[in-house]
């Protein structure tokens, strides 16, 4: 069984990697129903792969 250091840990890289996949979902979604760059869509979008982004970012800086 894992430790639960571990186990948070990649808890935590999953949950990242989901806020960019729905991120992207939201951007394809909102640019394929014709949706401008200010559309919400986007903006809540790009904002949601920033978290993930930087998320993963700080996790794999820190873990050095």
């Amino acid at each position: 069984m894992p430790e639960p250091r571990q186990l948070q840990r990649s808890s935590t890289r999953l949950m990242a990697v989901l806020m960019v996949l729905v991120g992207v979902a939201m951007l394809v979604r909102t640019l394929a129903a014709g949706g401008g760059p200010v559309a919400v869509g986007v903006l809540l979008g790009l904002l949601f792969i920033a978290a993930g982004a930087g998320r993963l970012y700080i996790q794999f800086r820190t873990s050095r």
